[in-house]
């Protein structure tokens, strides 16, 4: 690689590094928001809503097109995040 590609090369992984920082803060919230929507659960089977994860996915489809997204990358991160969540909400559920 050319010292020109490598130095764009570090520029953008500098980009990626800082927009990393600003999903991991996006990603506590979340983790807050889930956490206030657990409390509210009273039973442990009301942790996997079908319907509402249908409804999700069809979104990030709509919106990754209309923002020329490649929505098969968005389903996938979708799909990732909404099971590692699930996993979450089953380890932290209380009954009560």
């Amino acid at each position: 690689m050319s010292p020109l590609k490598r130095k764009k090369l570090s520029k953008i992984r500098f980009e990626l590094d800082k927009l990393d920082n600003t999903l991991i803060k996006i990603i506590k919230k979340r983790t807050n928001l889930v956490k206030k929507v657990l409390a509210l659960k009273e039973k442990k089977n009301q942790i996997v809503d079908d319907k509402r994860i249908k409804i999700i996915l069809k979104n990030i489809r709509r919106k990754s097109i209309k923002n020329k997204i490649d929505p098969i990358i968005t389903n996938r991160i979708w799909k990732n995040m909404i099971s590692a969540y699930i996993d979450f909400e089953k380890r932290n559920f209380k009954k009560k």
